[in-house]
């Protein structure tokens, strides 16, 4: 084994690797080559930091040295200051990372402070293309301790005794749906895990897969010896290059290292692991639909029941669980079911991982105890709204959760709690929305998604998403009428009533939340023919502030249609007749005379 005086980890999720980390990874060896470091230094490419507004970012250790924004061309800095001389970079660091000229350490940064990783335990911390490094954080334990010290049974039982529910979005019990795939009778059954993330936004378990795929394996490994499978499937979205191409690597180091295959552990248990591929459908995150593109076929949902634990993958009896749900099961196994019960709230246990995004300072990777309210996760953790807007509301459940306002930012972030306000919790997308935000165009914009992704197989999905969309369109356009809100309510109701699936029943939760929560906007648009946030193009019109004008000409220079007219040092007018709301003549105004309204 080599030691090393310092590590350096370097963020290798999608969004850092996007923006040049293995050619930041490549330099900086460069660089320790040339100074003779190479064997004291040693680089490490990790999955995801998690604060990806931040990134590239580079944690130096053992003292944790934070840097954030990082280019190839700061690599020479790193390595001759603080890897040779040992003097840190200040104006690399990340900026709540050097306090009163003292240097705080990664851990000291609130971001990190405030959050207790359990499904992200191992992101941002070991290579992910190295299995002796996840070995060396007690990888494959919980595999040895079930294989050796537990019957299938008791398994079941302290999954069930952990209170897990499925972090994919329905929030259903997990040891309830091992135990009923257990008791199911087939001569073959399957272990799934849905890694087809098809929320905006949302990149929770591909960061996972990206930074330890060896914990979802471990762990399917172990629902196999539960239920009594020996063959599973991992559905990742094609999308996911990086994520396939570790998972591909974990996969066959597992099968080297006897940990995957016949007679794991010398104890009789076999089970091994095949990738499908998904096209990126987000009807296939539905599981008899993701069930259904396994066996190759189009991703369409089946009627249940039966259910996949009765019927799955070729009418075999199939468990069908998501990746962060796998990744919270080896350590409730290695810390036990009492210890996983007691983080998170009464009726849901444990941490939930969430993508923040939006209007908001931090956006990236965040994973809280059940139970945290919104606020906490908005303010403290992801550091507030930019540029000192108004909070509006939070998105929370991708695009078929709903709205919820600044009257719910003390509410707990449990199933229940998000459930009850007309929300849920999804996957875990979590966008938060600016007073510069128009909630029906926010609604307009989730149904337009769902409506483009809806399979086609149901008509209530098929049809109504569609006329809701023609609704919300007429609205935003200024022409729609008081009967048409009365209208796009009664068909979000009769759609969450009818459709097959879980696409087509969630589908108006956007439009129902901002619906009961921003009513008077709707109303703005339908009585006054007005958008109060400036957002509805067709509801906008340009104006010029008599008092703020100098006569300067620069709007007028720069519009399209040369309907701005005013002499040298005079007052421009614009025609709004003519006017066709491109917006060239408020960016070009140098005295903020235009406003739009």
């Amino acid at each position: 084994m080599n030691f090393y005086r310092s590590h350096v980890l370097i963020c290798g999720g999608t969004g850092c690797t996007s923006s040049k980390s293995v050619e930041i990874k490549e330099e900086l060896e460069r660089n320790l080559e040339q100074l003779e470091l190479i064997n004291e230094v040693q680089v490490v490419m990790t999955g995801c930091f998690g604060l990806c507004e931040a990134g590239p970012i580079i944690i130096v250790y053992p003292e944790g040295t934070f840097y954030s924004e990082v280019k190839v061309e700061d690599m020479k800095r790193i390595a001759e200051e603080h890897l040779l001389k040992g003097r840190i970079v200040k104006d690399l660091l990340y900026k709540e990372a050097l306090v009163d000229d003292q240097v705080k350490s990664v851990d000291e940064v609130e971001f990190y402070s405030r959050q207790t990783r359990i499904a992200l335990k191992n992101c941002g911390v070991i290579d992910p293309e190295n299995i002796d490094e996840y070995i060396a954080k007690d990888g494959y334990q919980a595999i040895a301790k079930v294989l050796t010290e537990m019957t299938p049974e008791a398994v079941i039982e302290e999954i069930k005794a952990s209170g897990l529910r499925g972090r994919g979005g329905a929030g259903f019990p997990t040891g309830l749906k091992w135990e009923f795939t257990a008791k199911a009778t087939g001569d073959q059954k399957y272990v799934a895990c849905n890694a087809d993330e098809g929320d905006p936004g949302a990149f929770m378990d591909r960061s996972v897969l990206e930074g330890d795929p060896h914990s979802v394996i471990e762990a399917m490994a172990i629902a196999g010896y539960a239920i009594g499978a020996s063959k599973g499937y991992v559905y990742v979205r094609a999308e996911y290059p990086i994520a396939v191409k570790r998972l591909k690597i974990a996969i066959d180091q597992a099968r080297e290292y006897g940990l995957l295959g016949t007679n794991i552990l010398d104890t009789g248990f076999g089970f091994d692991l095949d990738i499908r591929l998904g096209a990126g459908a987000f009807v296939c995150g539905e599981e008899t639909a993701l069930i259904e593109s396994i066996e190759g076929k189009r991703g369409m949902p089946r009627p249940r029941p039966p259910f996949p634990a009765q019927k799955g993958i070729w009418g075999k009896p199939t468990l069908l669980n998501n990746v962060e749900t796998y990744a919270n099961i080896t350590q409730i196994i290695n810390n036990g079911a009492g210890w996983f019960a007691s983080i998170g709230s009464e009726k849901s246990k444990g941490t939930k991982v969430f993508a923040l995004g939006g209007k908001i300072n931090n956006t990236g990777l965040v994973e809280i105890p059940m139970g945290t309210p919104l606020r906490e996760v908005i303010y403290d953790i992801g550091g507030g709204i930019p540029d000192g807007k108004k909070f509006k509301a939070v998105q929370t459940g991708g695009p078929s959760g709903g709205c919820l306002t600044d009257e719910h930012l003390d509410t707990p972030i449990t199933y229940d709690d998000l459930v009850a306000l007309g929300s849920m919790m999804g996957s875990g997308g979590m966008i938060v929305m600016d007073e510069d935000n128009c909630m029906v165009d926010i609604a307009r914009f989730f149904l337009d998604f769902t409506c483009d992704e809806s399979c086609g197989k149901c008509t209530p999905c098929r049809e109504g998403t569609k006329r809701m969309l023609e609704l919300l369109d007429k609205i935003t356009s200024g022409k729609g009428t008081l009967e048409d809100l009365d209208q796009l309510e009664t068909l979000a109701y009769t759609i969450k009533d009818t459709a097959l699936c879980g696409l087509g029943q969630t589908a108006p939760n956007p439009v129902l939340s901002t619906l009961e929560h921003f009513r008077d906007e709707y109303e703005a648009h339908v009585k006054n023919k007005k958008c109060p946030a400036g957002i509805c193009q067709d509801l906008l019109e340009y104006y010029i502030i008599p008092d703020l004008c100098k006569g300067c000409t620069k709007c007028s220079r720069v519009c399209p249609q040369d309907c701005i007219s005013g002499e040298v040092k005079q007052l421009h007018v614009i025609n709004v007749e003519d006017c066709i709301k491109c917006g060239a003549c408020l960016d070009a105004c140098p005295f903020n005379a235009i406003i739009k309204q």
